[in-house]
């Protein structure tokens, strides 16, 4: 940030895995129930989004049909319709996504960026909804972190093109999904490029592998690790954080405010 900048708190964006492979909590809430009432938790906690996503994208991933995604999807997303918070739907698929925004759906979480399914820009445009933009660096080589943004705006043109309203694309840079875990570093490094453009910039950053692997990999030390991610986007002006917790980012970023604002 830079003088004279209004501080706008990074929101934060709790995870319901209703999957039975997620890297992180796998099979936890792939009851419906049991979903909902996380997602319902998590909005309890502070999540200001929920973001609900029916399959897993962690590496070696199988992709899951449309229709059991829904299968799995749409129960948890009416049942959350009393949460009072955006629902965001993480998935490659514009059916899903089309079946999603049906059931409430206001944000469409695509880590794939369009290359999942070449309909998926033309259906955003027509829905009108908020759409989360991820640079897909899957499979790539090592790359560095000019080379993510330079995708990043190339994919955000193409959003443009396909008629999707700039105020509704939120840019992604793809943390974990790298062929160098390193470059999650050097794009953390330089959120300011990112932050800098004319889009909302979500940041999820929560477990992944290069987290995991900075240092000590305990279970307490990788979530310290992951609120002082967290704590870094918010003076960097990220819009969003992914989190699968709450409580603790909320905190990290309340404290920041109060820093900043004093």
């Amino acid at each position: 940030m830079t003088n004279g900048d209004t501080w706008r708190p990074t929101k934060v964006m709790g995870v319901v895995n209703v999957t039975p492979d997620s890297f992180f909590d796998g099979g936890k809430w792939i009851n419906p129930t049991a979903a909902i009432n996380h997602g319902l938790d998590l909005v309890e906690a502070g999540a200001d989004v929920l973001d609900v996503g029916a399959e897993s994208t962690r590496p070696g991933f199988e992709p899951v049909p449309a229709d059991e995604q829904l299968r799995r999807l749409l129960p948890v997303l009416y049942g959350l319709e009393q949460a009072g918070v955006p629902i965001s739907v993480d998935t490659r698929d514009a059916r899903v996504a089309h079946e999603a925004i049906s059931a409430g759906a206001t944000i469409i979480n695509d880590v794939s960026g369009g290359d999942g399914d070449p309909t998926m820009f033309d259906l955003v445009a027509q829905a009108g909804v908020d759409y989360v933009c991820q640079s897909w660096r899957r499979g790539m080589p090592a790359t560095n972190w000019r080379a993510t943004l330079d995708d990043l705006l190339w994919r955000r043109d193409a959003c443009l093109d396909a008629g999707i309203c700039a105020e509704h694309i939120i840019l992604d840079p793809g943390l974990g999904f790298g062929g160098d875990l390193q470059d999650d570093w050097g794009i953390l490094a330089h959120l300011g490029a990112f932050t800098a453009l004319p889009h909302r910039i979500l940041i999820g950053a929560s477990n992944k592998r290069f987290v995991q692997q900075a240092g000590n990999d305990t279970p307490q030390a990788v979530t310290t690790s992951n609120i002082a991610i967290t704590a870094w986007c918010a003076t960097q002006g990220v819009w969003a954080v992914r989190t699968h917790t709450v409580t603790e980012h909320k905190q990290a970023i309340a404290v920041i405010g109060r820093i900043i604002e004093d």
